[in-house]
């Protein structure tokens, strides 16, 4: 491995997934020296991506780093599965929805197949159509374009020229960010042009975030919050934000406190 490719990725994910690690048990996960690991934390460490403590490190807590989709699938699962309970209950049999590429909307695509509801879903992910492969009462499109292998998504000219076409009842799409000055972010141009197009096509517009995504800056600005978003958060969401967002004229949804397991740092 080269600390550029895939050493720094694999430190990265196995920080992500473990929280606070050793040199010893990071060095052991990739296959790398002490000497070489103490190298690389270093270098992480200038910039900004990891901080190192006595003996070991972890993810920078305000870093926003894309980690693979695989990864962050498992993170905050039990918070992420009581927000996709939430949003379950607000689909309306016979509707078009369009379920997008994060791994909080996957959870609703997870629990519609153990649950069926008869709906048209489209969607840009390429994990959501294969969990719904096959599953009754529900017919599922998936949107053609440029696969992003970091998110499963289609992203590109492509798959925005076919939401151009599209009207959906209702949008249920995750966010990288929802930064102070009340604006949706996300790490990716691409993904934050086509969460634009999604948003434009959408009647109804529901954001599923756990509450570690507030008060967050991203890259990449997506739209402004707005009268027909609705946010389905946790109870971890601060009181102060609840009324921010009830300020733009969002409703604002939180799931019951639930045991978090997070594999955050």
């Amino acid at each position: 491995m080269n600390l550029k490719g895939e050493r720094s990725q694999a430190i990265r994910q196995f920080l992500y997934t473990n929280g606070f690690s050793t040199v010893q048990a990071i060095g052991d996960a990739v296959g790398a020296s002490l000497a070489t690991i103490r190298r690389d934390l270093l270098l992480m460490e200038n910039e900004g991506i990891i901080v190192r403590t006595h003996g070991g490190a972890s993810i920078a807590s305000d870093t926003m780093i894309e980690v693979a989709f695989e990864v962050r699938e498992q993170d905050k699962i039990e918070v992420k599965r009581a927000i996709a309970e939430l949003a379950y209950a607000r689909l309306s049999p016979h509707s078009a929805v369009f379920l997008d590429a994060s791994t909080t909307v996957l959870q609703l695509a997870r629990r519609l197949r153990v649950a069926p509801v008869p709906l048209k879903v489209f969607t840009n992910c390429l994990t959501v159509a294969q969990v719904l492969i096959e599953t009754p009462q529900i017919d599922v499109t998936l949107i053609g374009g440029r696969l992003r292998p970091e998110n499963a998504s289609m992203v590109g000219r492509l798959a925005e020229s076919a939401l151009a076409t599209l009207r959906f009842d209702r949008l249920f799409m995750g966010v990288t960010a929802i930064a102070p000055d009340l604006c949706i972010y996300s790490l990716d141009e691409e993904e934050a042009s086509i969460n634009q197009r999604m948003l434009a096509s959408a009647r109804q517009v529901d954001l599923l975030a756990d509450a570690s995504k507030f008060g967050q800056y991203a890259t990449w600005q997506v739209a402004p919050l707005s009268a027909n978003m609705t946010v389905i958060s946790d109870s971890g969401l601060a009181p102060g934000w609840r009324e921010e967002l009830a300020g733009t004229g969002c409703r604002v949804l939180c799931a019951p406190h639930v045991a978090q397991h997070s594999t955050t740092a």
